[in-house]
């Protein structure tokens, strides 16, 4: 099983960027997927989280209204949409496989830099 994460880098406060993660492996089609990040000197933290089938399960308080979390089963994919960026969501972002509490089951990607300047 491979998850492989992109999309991150820098954008100006206020912008939009979208991560994208890519997974291999036969996990994809019956497991939960999230996306945590860690901001430099803090601990990795759950950002959002999707069910297989029945949408989003789960976003932190921080990134309501802001973030979108998707996954297209056909291409075997995960996506956060992320707009109306702030200097707060600086962070390595991840994907990973969750349980249904949004919690990491033991997957993860490589991680993919977002850098929001002020």
């Amino acid at each position: 099983v491979q998850l492989q994460a992109s999309g991150g880098g820098l954008v100006q406060a206020g912008g939009s960027l979208t991560l994208s993660c890519a997974i291999s492996g036969s996990i994809f089609s019956f497991g939960d997927m999230g996306w945590y990040r860690q901001a430099p000197g803090k601990e990795r933290e759950a950002v959002s989280c999707i069910s297989s089938t029945d949408g989003p399960t789960y976003y932190a308080d921080s990134v309501k209204g802001r973030f979108t979390i998707s996954r297209d089963n056909a291409e075997a994919t995960v996506s956060l949409q992320m707009n109306s960026l702030k200097a707060e969501d600086t962070a390595v972002y991840y994907c990973a496989t969750v349980y249904t509490s949004c919690q990491p089951s033991g997957y993860w990607g490589q991680g993919t830099e977002v850098t929001v300047s002020s």
